[in-house]
C-alpha cells in the first residue's frame, strides 16, 4: 500500500493479551512494551489465552496509546494455546466465535474504545485459509456481531474471499517473525526456519515485504506476498527486541506506520 506519493504505508499488528504460559518459554508478558511499538493489537478473546480482566486491561492500554483493537478468537483450546488441530462443527464454531467477539466488544466499550477487525488465531487461522466450511462459520459470526468489522488473514485465504463476498472489509497480512516456504505458506512451528528470531532479519523481512511485496522463503526463493499489515508475535523469543527492530527498520526505510483503513 502506498500513501499519497510519500512511500509505503503499513499497519504493524501484534497478538496480545494472551497471558503467561509455556508457549512463552519462560519470558514475562511484555504487552505494554509491545503496545508502545505497534499500531494494531490482536487481543486474545479468551479461548486460547487471556480472560476478562486481561481483555479489559489490554483494551485500556491500547486505547491510552491510540492503538486499534482487533479481536483474536480461536478454537476452544487453552491447553494447546489454540495451535492444535481441532475439528468442530460449523454451527458450534460460529457460536464459539460469536461468544468471543461479543466478550471482547464489551470490554473494549468499557475501555473507551471499540473492536475494529477480527484476526483468527493459531489453528483456526490456518484452517480458515483453506476450509470453506470453517471460513464460512467465521464470516457468519462476524456478520451476526458487527458488519463493520474487517477480517484480517493471509493473502489468498479462503476466508478473505468469503468475507469479501459477504460485503465485509478484508485486509491481507504478512509476518515479520515467521519463515515462509516457497509456496507462500508459513513454515510449520517446530520445523527448522519456522521463526525469524533475529531482530535484524525480522526487520529486513518487514522492509522487503513493505517495499517489494515479496519475502525470501527458507530455500532462498523470492515469493510474492502482498499485504497491508505486518505481524509480530508476543510469544516469539525476544519479542520486544524483534518488534523494536521491525518498527525501526520500517521507519528508516520510509514506511509510514499507521492502522490499516478497511476498504
Amino acid at each position: 500500500m502506498t500513501g499519497d506519493g510519500h512511500g509505503p504505508v503499513l499497519d504493524l499488528n501484534c497478538d496480545l493479551g494472551e497471558g503467561d504460559g509455556p508457549w512463552r518459554g519462560g519470558e514475562p508478558v511484555a504487552d505494554e512494551a509491545l503496545l508502545d511499538l505497534v499500531t494494531s493489537a490482536n487481543v486474545a478473546a479468551g479461548f486460547h489465552g487471556g480472560d476478562d480482566a486481561t481483555m479489559l486491561a489490554t483494551c485500556r492500554a491500547a486505547a491510552a496509546r491510540g492503538v486499534v483493537v482487533g479481536a483474536h478468537p480461536s478454537y476452544r483450546d487453552r491447553e494447546g494455546f489454540g495451535r492444535r488441530r481441532t475439528d468442530v462443527a460449523a454451527h458450534v464454531l460460529r457460536a464459539d466465535l460469536v461468544e468471543q467477539l461479543e466478550a471482547l466488544a464489551r470490554h473494549a466499550a468499557v475501555a473507551g474504545t471499540g473492536v475494529r477487525y477480527v484476526k483468527p488465531h493459531g489453528a483456526l487461522y490456518h484452517r480458515v485459509g483453506h476450509d470453506p466450511e470453517q471460513a464460512g462459520a467465521l464470516v457468519e459470526a462476524v456478520l451476526a456481531v458487527d458488519r463493520d468489522l474487517a477480517v484480517l488473514a493471509a493473502p489468498g485465504s479462503v476466508v478473505l474471499d468469503a468475507a469479501a463476498r459477504a460485503g465485509l472489509a478484508v485486509v491481507a497480512e504478512a509476518f515479520a517473525d515467521r519463515g515462509y516456504r516457497a509456496d507462500g505458506s508459513l513454515v510449520p512451528r517446530g520445523e527448522p526456519g519456522a521463526l525469524v528470531g533475529s531482530p535484524r532479519r525480522a526487520g529486513e523481512q518487514a522492509v522487503r515485504l513493505a517495499t517489494t511485496g515479496t519475502v525470501l522463503a527458507v530455500d532462498g526463493t523470492s515469493v510474492a506476498v502482498s499485504a497491508r499489515s505486518v505481524c509480530v508475535h508476543s510469544d516469539t523469543p525476544g519479542a520486544v527486541a524483534v518488534a523494536s527492530a521491525v518498527r525501526a527498520a520500517l521507519t528508516d526505510a520510509g514506511v509510514t506506520l499507521q492502522p490499516f483503513r478497511p476498504r
